[in-house]
Protein backbone atom coordinates (compact mmCIF):
# COMPACT_ATOMS: atom_id res chain seq x y z
CA UNK A 1 0.00 0.00 0.00
CA UNK A 2 1.21 3.80 -1.08
CA UNK A 3 1.16 6.13 1.86
CA UNK A 4 -0.04 9.95 1.87
CA UNK A 5 2.60 11.38 -0.31
CA UNK A 6 4.25 14.79 0.95
CA UNK A 7 4.82 17.48 -1.45
CA UNK A 8 8.65 18.13 -0.02
CA UNK A 9 9.85 14.83 0.57
CA UNK A 10 7.69 12.59 -1.20
CA UNK A 11 8.38 8.72 0.43
CA UNK A 12 6.74 5.60 -0.88
CA UNK A 13 7.47 2.50 1.37
CA UNK A 14 7.53 -0.95 -0.41
CA UNK A 15 6.05 -4.20 0.67
CA UNK A 16 9.15 -6.03 2.01
CA UNK A 17 10.59 -8.55 -0.64
CA UNK A 18 11.65 -11.89 -0.60
CA UNK A 19 15.20 -11.57 -0.24
CA UNK A 20 14.92 -9.75 3.22
CA UNK A 21 16.33 -11.66 5.94
CA UNK A 22 14.57 -13.14 8.43
CA UNK A 23 12.61 -10.53 10.87
CA UNK A 24 14.03 -7.58 8.60
CA UNK A 25 12.69 -4.29 8.20
CA UNK A 26 12.67 -2.29 5.55
CA UNK A 27 12.09 1.30 4.96
CA UNK A 28 12.97 2.12 1.41
CA UNK A 29 12.07 5.12 -0.84
CA UNK A 30 13.85 7.13 -4.15
CA UNK A 31 17.25 8.59 -2.11
CA UNK A 32 17.53 5.62 0.88
CA UNK A 33 17.29 2.10 1.25
CA UNK A 34 17.62 0.62 5.25
CA UNK A 35 17.10 -2.77 6.72
CA UNK A 36 17.72 -3.58 10.33
CA UNK A 37 17.54 -6.89 11.75
CA UNK A 38 19.25 -9.07 15.13
CA UNK A 39 21.49 -11.98 14.23
CA UNK A 40 20.43 -15.26 14.57
CA UNK A 41 21.89 -17.21 17.87
CA UNK A 42 24.95 -18.85 17.20
CA UNK A 43 25.50 -22.70 17.29
CA UNK A 44 26.67 -24.28 20.44
CA UNK A 45 30.07 -23.99 21.32
CA UNK A 46 32.33 -27.26 22.07
CA UNK A 47 34.86 -25.01 23.60
CA UNK A 48 32.58 -23.92 26.57
CA UNK A 49 31.21 -20.66 27.11
CA UNK A 50 33.37 -17.80 25.56
CA UNK A 51 32.74 -14.19 27.87
CA UNK A 52 34.55 -11.21 27.73
CA UNK A 53 38.22 -10.71 28.22
CA UNK A 54 38.86 -8.77 31.66
CA UNK A 55 41.64 -6.38 31.72
CA UNK A 56 44.72 -6.09 34.26
CA UNK A 57 43.70 -2.54 36.08
CA UNK A 58 47.35 -2.33 36.09
CA UNK A 59 47.43 1.51 36.22
CA UNK A 60 44.50 1.76 38.86
CA UNK A 61 45.59 -0.97 40.64
CA UNK A 62 49.31 0.32 41.13
CA UNK A 63 48.15 3.86 41.63
CA UNK A 64 45.78 2.65 44.39
CA UNK A 65 48.81 0.32 46.05
CA UNK A 66 51.30 3.66 45.77
CA UNK A 67 48.59 5.67 47.64
CA UNK A 68 47.98 3.04 50.69
CA UNK A 69 51.92 2.48 50.63
CA UNK A 70 53.02 5.75 51.79
CA UNK A 71 50.19 6.64 53.91
CA UNK A 72 50.73 3.54 55.69
CA UNK A 73 54.55 4.18 56.06
CA UNK A 74 53.90 8.01 57.14
CA UNK A 75 51.15 6.76 59.64
CA UNK A 76 53.62 4.12 61.31
CA UNK A 77 56.33 6.29 61.08
CA UNK A 78 54.61 8.65 63.15
CA UNK A 79 53.06 6.17 65.72
CA UNK A 80 56.80 4.59 65.98
CA UNK A 81 58.09 7.83 66.68
CA UNK A 82 55.45 8.76 69.45
CA UNK A 83 56.10 4.91 71.21
CA UNK A 84 59.75 6.68 70.96
CA UNK A 85 58.76 9.52 73.15
CA UNK A 86 58.90 12.03 70.36
CA UNK A 87 55.76 14.31 69.49
CA UNK A 88 53.73 13.46 66.51
CA UNK A 89 53.78 15.37 63.46
CA UNK A 90 52.52 18.39 62.96
CA UNK A 91 50.02 17.35 60.09
CA UNK A 92 48.48 14.43 62.33
CA UNK A 93 48.01 16.78 65.21
CA UNK A 94 46.52 19.36 62.71
CA UNK A 95 44.06 17.03 61.56
CA UNK A 96 43.16 15.57 64.59
CA UNK A 97 42.13 18.87 66.13
CA UNK A 98 40.50 19.70 63.38
CA UNK A 99 38.35 16.67 62.99
CA UNK A 100 37.44 16.52 66.46
CA UNK A 101 36.12 20.73 66.05
CA UNK A 102 34.02 20.18 63.19
CA UNK A 103 30.45 18.72 62.69
CA UNK A 104 29.34 16.18 61.14
CA UNK A 105 27.23 18.76 59.15
CA UNK A 106 30.55 20.46 57.71
CA UNK A 107 30.85 21.81 54.32
CA UNK A 108 34.22 19.96 53.92
CA UNK A 109 33.73 17.19 55.96
CA UNK A 110 30.35 15.84 53.65
CA UNK A 111 32.85 17.09 50.14
CA UNK A 112 35.48 14.58 51.53
CA UNK A 113 32.88 12.04 52.35
CA UNK A 114 31.20 12.30 48.79
CA UNK A 115 34.78 12.44 47.63
CA UNK A 116 35.50 9.21 49.13
CA UNK A 117 32.48 7.25 48.45
CA UNK A 118 33.08 8.22 44.75
CA UNK A 119 36.27 6.71 44.65
CA UNK A 120 35.00 3.69 46.26
CA UNK A 121 32.38 3.40 43.83
CA UNK A 122 34.79 3.63 41.12
CA UNK A 123 37.00 0.90 42.42
CA UNK A 124 34.34 -1.43 43.30
CA UNK A 125 33.26 -0.64 39.03
CA UNK A 126 36.59 -1.56 37.88
CA UNK A 127 36.87 -4.71 40.21
CA UNK A 128 33.47 -5.98 39.13
CA UNK A 129 33.62 -4.79 35.64
CA UNK A 130 35.40 -6.92 32.53
CA UNK A 131 36.45 -3.60 30.34
CA UNK A 132 38.52 -3.97 27.55
CA UNK A 133 35.05 -3.15 25.61
CA UNK A 134 37.28 -2.83 22.11
CA UNK A 135 37.85 -6.70 22.30
CA UNK A 136 35.42 -9.19 20.65
CA UNK A 137 35.68 -12.68 22.04
CA UNK A 138 35.24 -15.28 19.38
CA UNK A 139 33.34 -18.59 19.70
CA UNK A 140 35.43 -21.44 21.73
CA UNK A 141 36.15 -24.20 19.41
CA UNK A 142 38.90 -26.33 22.09
CA UNK A 143 38.55 -26.14 25.85
CA UNK A 144 41.66 -23.49 26.79
CA UNK A 145 41.71 -21.56 23.93
CA UNK A 146 40.28 -18.34 24.00
CA UNK A 147 39.90 -15.67 20.48
CA UNK A 148 39.31 -12.28 20.44
CA UNK A 149 39.23 -9.54 17.71
CA UNK A 150 39.35 -5.89 18.25
CA UNK A 151 36.19 -4.06 17.70
CA UNK A 152 38.17 -1.77 14.83
CA UNK A 153 39.24 -4.47 12.83
CA UNK A 154 35.52 -6.60 12.56
CA UNK A 155 34.64 -2.58 11.48
CA UNK A 156 37.25 -3.37 8.70
CA UNK A 157 36.60 -6.11 7.55
CA UNK A 158 32.81 -5.64 6.81
CA UNK A 159 33.33 -1.79 5.32
CA UNK A 160 36.22 -4.00 3.26
CA UNK A 161 33.43 -6.70 2.03
CA UNK A 162 30.76 -4.18 1.39
CA UNK A 163 32.87 -1.98 -0.77
CA UNK A 164 32.97 -5.02 -3.11
CA UNK A 165 28.99 -5.09 -3.76
CA UNK A 166 28.50 -3.60 -7.49
CA UNK A 167 27.22 -0.16 -7.27
CA UNK A 168 28.64 1.16 -3.67
CA UNK A 169 31.10 4.32 -3.49
CA UNK A 170 31.68 4.22 -0.14
CA UNK A 171 30.91 2.96 2.90
CA UNK A 172 31.39 3.93 6.57
CA UNK A 173 31.08 0.82 9.38
CA UNK A 174 30.32 1.58 13.26
CA UNK A 175 31.10 -1.38 15.23
CA UNK A 176 29.68 -1.79 18.68
CA UNK A 177 29.42 -4.86 20.73
CA UNK A 178 25.91 -5.43 20.14
CA UNK A 179 25.31 -3.84 16.66
CA UNK A 180 27.11 -3.50 13.47
CA UNK A 181 25.83 0.11 11.51
CA UNK A 182 26.93 0.20 8.49
CA UNK A 183 25.83 3.38 6.28
CA UNK A 184 26.71 3.06 2.32
CA UNK A 185 26.33 6.11 -0.77
CA UNK A 186 25.73 4.26 -3.94
CA UNK A 187 26.27 5.95 -7.44
CA UNK A 188 24.40 3.23 -9.37
CA UNK A 189 21.81 0.16 -9.61
CA UNK A 190 18.85 0.27 -7.45
CA UNK A 191 19.05 0.97 -4.24
CA UNK A 192 16.84 -2.05 -2.93
CA UNK A 193 19.09 -4.02 -5.35
CA UNK A 194 22.30 -2.83 -3.35
CA UNK A 195 21.29 -3.09 0.18
CA UNK A 196 19.81 -6.73 -0.49
CA UNK A 197 23.26 -7.60 -1.79
CA UNK A 198 25.08 -5.29 0.66
CA UNK A 199 22.76 -7.83 3.75
CA UNK A 200 23.80 -11.04 1.90
CA UNK A 201 27.37 -9.90 2.25
CA UNK A 202 28.03 -8.35 5.59
CA UNK A 203 25.65 -11.86 7.07
CA UNK A 204 27.97 -13.80 5.28
CA UNK A 205 31.02 -11.54 6.93
CA UNK A 206 29.64 -11.27 10.03
CA UNK A 207 29.32 -15.15 10.36
CA UNK A 208 33.03 -15.38 9.06
CA UNK A 209 34.20 -13.06 11.91
CA UNK A 210 33.14 -16.15 14.71
CA UNK A 211 32.05 -14.11 16.87
CA UNK A 212 30.68 -15.68 19.89
CA UNK A 213 27.75 -12.90 19.92
CA UNK A 214 27.29 -12.09 16.53
CA UNK A 215 26.40 -8.45 16.29
CA UNK A 216 22.88 -7.24 14.96
CA UNK A 217 23.20 -5.42 11.65
CA UNK A 218 21.61 -2.25 10.75
CA UNK A 219 22.30 -1.44 7.53
CA UNK A 220 22.19 1.84 5.35
CA UNK A 221 22.03 2.89 1.63
CA UNK A 222 21.52 5.83 -0.15
CA UNK A 223 22.44 8.06 -3.03
CA UNK A 224 25.31 10.82 -2.33
CA UNK A 225 23.92 14.37 -2.21
CA UNK A 226 23.72 16.27 -5.17
CA UNK A 227 26.79 18.84 -5.67
CA UNK A 228 26.20 22.84 -6.40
Amino acid sequence: MTEPQDPENSTQRLPTVGSAPSGGVLATDRSASGSTYEAAPGPEQPGGRAGRFWSGRRIPAALVALVVLGAAGILLYDIAAVRADRPAMQWRRSVADDLASRHLDDVWVLAGAALAAALGLWLLLLALTPGLRALLPMRRRHTGVRAGIDRTAAGLVLRDRAVEVAGVQSVRVKMSRRRATVRALSHFRELDEVRADLDTVLSTAVGELDLARPPALSVHVRRPAKKG
